[in-house]
């Protein structure tokens, strides 16, 4: 192999980690969006209490 070759490669394994890495992190990103819905989601409202008389 030749030194440009070898550079290739190597820069080539780091373009293909880096976007795996983003692939990940906007995942773990999405899940913690998803996660902060669900626990803040407001409660169903109260039915009203029939006036008493």
């Amino acid at each position: 192999m030749t030194r440009q070759t070898t550079e290739d490669e190597k820069q080539a394994r780091l373009a293909a980690a880096l976007r795996e890495n983003l692939k990940r992190r906007k995942a773990q990103a999405r899940a913690r969006r998803s996660e902060e819905a669900k626990a803040q989601k407001p409660a169903p409202p109260a039915q009203a209490e029939p006036p008493r008389s």
